[in-house]
């Protein structure tokens, strides 16, 4: 038997030999290239180039086109609507004429009046009040109805004689006629009941109708986009794409009706011109998928957390109603990692506490501030309570406000260029409005000079023209030109 013998060392005896040294260096803090080189590398899924916008343009053709087609227009994402306007204003239009727009939390009404020497116009903005958007249907028509019959008290216009009224309603209707039009579903935060798959016409109506002060003849409804490709054409002939950027996004464009398979049976091909303006409604472009190899995580917590999810997801990379609250998302990102406000969080993590108003301040001073100083973006972020700010801190959130605004004009540069190059023409005219458009300090350009980068050589000219009260004006034009037609059918 073999005895194997362990020898074993005493505590004491350990104690006794000294330990072993250690060396820690202490950990440095990132340097301000490196926090910034770190927040480029967060956002970098946001920084698009021409490739990736080439595949956008394809991929929005293809659902334009099955929007269109007869057998896949049910289900198209891109619902490409038809307008039933097929003439723009000859200039014979004379007279006084109405015009409603309602298309956000604001709404318009107006009168123009078309005279030989031109037009002049009267309008007044009422608000709707939250209760209301997210109410019923009835008490929605109903406050309109009294706006209206205010505004014309206020400016003495005369009740015994019933006004043509154009209606640019700027939300997804099924139009089966130019006064008849069923809302498919709300958008851009309203939620009324009882009036998604009505007609909305007949609902104003109704509405006009309870109040028994004021009469009404609305003639024609439309959609923003269209009202303002009209009050662009209204000065040049050859506009024919009308976009809005604002509170929402949407382009409208004249289509050959021969391209327009689901009209088949509905509209006369055979009656001039050949033409109709058809409201894309590009807004929902992506729901099907087809946006699903640009989207990122920050997209994805915007969408997860509006009204609307998994609706509308193009408009929801674009629009002013979602551009502040993305970008407030990607800071809180950045600020929970530290690399931003020295981590403090609590205030950016607010929903909804960084306004799009706030993007399009922050990049003016970007823009014009050339000393750096950041006053205006120090101002903002500490109204909201954020902490621990530094100027590299108001340099990093300018820099994620450009991001998310140059992805968005992009975007709006591939849906129009696309427009441009499907409709071949040698010059065209692109009417466009709304509020990110007129007030991002560097939308516009950013806009223009992408569209001409993705046209390439194409030979096409194009011009971005800023519409005048086009929803409004361009309603009433509306207005106008169904008068004139119907006074040349013999139609009372």
């Amino acid at each position: 038997m073999t005895i194997t013998t362990v020898r074993c060392v005493s505590a004491e005896k350990l104690l006794e030999s000294p330990p072993r040294q250690r060396h820690y260096e202490p950990r440095r803090p990132p340097s301000l290239f490196e926090i910034r080189e770190m927040i480029q590398n967060v956002c970098s899924e946001l920084v698009l180039d021409n490739s990736q916008l080439h595949k956008v343009m394809t991929a929005m053709e293809k659902s334009m086109n099955e929007g269109l087609a007869k057998e896949t227009a049910s289900t198209a994402s891109v619902r490409m609507l038809p307008s039933f306007v097929r003439s723009v204003p000859n200039g014979s239009e004379l007279g006084d004429f109405l015009a409603l727009d309602l298309g956000g939390t604001n709404f318009r009404v107006l009168l123009v009046r078309l005279t030989v020497e031109g037009s002049t116009m009267m309008s007044k903005i009422f608000r709707v009040p939250d209760n209301l958007m997210k109410g019923t249907g009835e008490a929605l028509f109903d406050h309109i109805a009294h706006c209206m019959a205010v505004f014309i008290e206020e400016n003495n216009i005369d009740k015994s004689k019933k006004l043509p009224l154009g209606f640019t309603f700027s939300f997804p209707c099924k139009q089966e006629g130019l006064t008849r039009g069923k809302l498919i579903s709300w958008t851009k935060g309203f939620k009324a009941s009882g009036v998604e798959g009505m007609d909305v016409v007949e609902l104003l109506r109704e509405a006009c109708h309870r109040r028994k002060d004021i009469d009404i003849d609305v003639v024609a409804l439309l959609n923003d986009t269209v009202g303002t490709l009209m009050a662009c054409a209204f000065k040049e002939n050859n506009c024919e794409i009308g976009v809005i950027v604002g509170t929402g996004t949407n382009a409208c464009y004249m289509e050959k009706l021969d391209k327009c398979g689901k009209l088949e049976g509905i509209v006369d091909k055979n009656d001039r011109p050949d033409q109709m303006i058809i409201n894309t409604e590009w807004g929902a472009f992506g729901d099907d998928g087809a946006m699903a190899f640009l989207r990122t995580e920050f997209d994805d917590i915007v969408d997860k957390e509006s009204i609307n999810p998994g609706k509308q997801l193009f408009e929801k990379t674009i629009s002013g109603m979602y551009m502040g609250e993305l970008t407030r998302v990607i800071l809180e990102k950045l600020a929970r990692d530290k690399l931003l406000f020295g981590g403090h969080y609590e205030a950016i993590a607010q929903p909804h506490i960084f306004p799009t108003k706030y993007v399009s301040e922050i990049e003016a001073e970007l823009k014009d501030d050339q000393e750096q100083t950041f006053s205006k973006t120090y101002s903002i972020l500490e109204d909201i309570g954020v902490e621990g700010l530094s100027t590299a801190d108001c340099a990093n959130v300018a820099y994620v406000c450009s991001v998310v605004s140059s992805r968005a004009a992009f975007l709006t540069a591939a849906g129009i260029a696309m427009l441009i190059r499907r409709m071949g023409k040698k010059e065209i005219v692109i009417g466009v409005d709304g509020s990110v458009y007129r007030f991002h300090p560097t939308f516009p350009q950013l806009l223009d000079e992408k569209i001409g980068e993705l046209l390439g050589n194409s030979n096409q000219e194009y011009r971005l023209m800023l519409s005048e009260d086009g929803s409004g004006r361009g309603a009433a034009l509306v207005a106008a030109v169904a008068t004139r037609l119907k006074q040349e059918r013999g139609e009372k």
